[in-house]
């Protein structure tokens, strides 16, 4: 054991804060004042400390195996220390490739999309409540001035969207994964459109249909419990479509069928707005060091993250051209840590929220507790580069040539970018 706890000792001489060690045995290892305190119970995880298995060590976090002091900032700065390399390397083996597009297409059906989307997001409206801004928007936030505060970014964001896609009043727009229903309340409100949203999410599909109902927009916005395979073809076509947050639950191999689905739902020379998270490795894979296995077991079940170059490809290939493309990171690392540093504000409060709606109390602390490593681990990630943001604009061309501002131009894009700021 000596050996062990030399090697954790030199992994951490270099953290940037102080950190302690209790182990299983009793005895502490690290400065009496520590910004940061681990203690074990086994001596196996100490072990997968000393080799950087991140993913395991919050696992042993979540099932209490371990017990951390201090602020999740200070943690995620050691965690960062302790990885053994990059975790973003992807999986290069053509046999590996194969494997995980065969696993895509076994956990991306309707009905295991819907229940793996219910896990997530059907956790407790009210723990959600506790650190969204107000109008739940559960997506990275736009920090157009360095002053706004997480509500003033969302709205900021919300309006991004809105401005990007040249909303007019009495045009059809969807929104795909409409969430709590932030954009779909902001795009009728602020530009006049007739808006539909869906969700696979019982919760939010109950919450959107009764902000509809109060703020009196019935007719003009609605709300459905539906896949998006599951809209028709041949219903009027949608002028403008966003979807946020949501392509993240697609799958590798549904890629074609998501965005070809998109195309025929769009009118010709209409746009989309596809907001989401993206890998930083161009060979797809989950996040090294245990990070991915950890986030599909106990956060997004069934979730892939694709390099954006690949995202372009399927985008292409299913007729829709890329009109302008932006890189949001930074802006999301920001959004995680507002998230991260309200929950941790308001910790008895989530328990007490997650214990009135889950199956126990007990089931509940483990549900906090993952939320608390995946907010902070994620603005970690954001912060390093090995995921990313981006905010991906596309149209369907209408093969007309003299349409547009511009000859060529085929769709209502102007082709500059001074519309979205003016």
């Amino acid at each position: 054991m000596d050996a062990l706890i030399r090697k954790v000792e030199s992994r951490l001489a270099g953290s940037p804060v102080p950190v302690a060690v209790e182990l299983p045995a009793g005895r502490r290892v690290g400065p009496p004042a520590a910004a940061v305190t681990l203690s074990f119970k086994t001596w196996s995880g100490l072990a997968r400390m000393a080799t950087g298995q991140i993913g395991r060590m919050a696992e042993d976090f979540v099932e209490s195996r371990v017990l951390l002091h201090g602020r999740m900032r200070d943690l995620m700065a050691v965690a960062a220390r302790l990885l053994p390399g990059s975790p973003v390397e992807g999986e290069r083996a053509w046999w590996r490739r194969v494997r995980r597009r065969a696993r895509s297409l076994g956990v991306h059906s309707p009905l295991k999309d819907a229940r793996q989307v219910q896990f997530h997001y059907d956790v407790s409206d009210d723990f959600y409540a506790l650190w969204l801004d107000p109008r739940r928007v559960y997506s990275c936030a736009y920090y157009r001035d360095a002053g706004m505060s997480l509500a003033q970014a969302q709205e900021g964001k919300l309006d991004h969207i809105c401005r990007k896609l040249m909303l007019r009043p009495g045009e059809r727009f969807l929104d795909i994964g409409a969430g709590w229903g932030g954009l779909l309340i902001w795009a009728a409100d602020h530009y006049g459109v007739d808006a539909t949203g869906i969700t696979l999410s019982k919760n939010q599909h109950a919450y959107v249909q009764q902000l509809i109902h109060s703020k009196g927009l019935k007719g003009r916005v609605r709300i459905e419990l539906r896949d998006y395979r599951e809209l028709a073809d041949d219903v009027p076509p949608f002028d403008k479509i966003a979807s946020v947050g949501m392509f993240e639950h697609v799958g590798q191999a549904n890629m074609a069928a998501y965005f070809g689905k998109i195309r025929r739902l769009l009118r010709p020379g209409g746009l989309v707005m596809n907001h989401g998270i993206t890998s930083g490795s161009t060979h797809p894979g989950q996040l090294g060091a245990g990070m991915g296995d950890f986030i599909e077991k106990y956060i997004f079940p069934g979730g892939e993250l694709l390099h954006v170059s690949h995202v372009l490809r399927e985008m292409a290939l299913a007729g829709l051209e890329m009109v302008d493309t932006e890189n949001l990171r930074p802006h999301y690392a920001r959004t995680l840590w507002a998230w991260s540093d309200g929950l941790e504000s308001r910790l008895e409060e989530a328990q007490r929220a997650l214990a009135a709606t889950g199956p126990g109390p007990e089931v509940g602390q483990k549900i906090l507790r993952a939320y608390r490593l995946y907010l902070a681990g994620s603005a970690m990630c954001f912060e390093h580069g090995w995921i990313s943001l981006h905010q991906i604009l596309a149209a369907r061309p209408n093969g007309q040539m003299q349409s547009g501002s511009l000859k060529g131009a085929q769709s209502g894009y102007p082709f500059n970018r001074d519309y979205m700021y003016r």
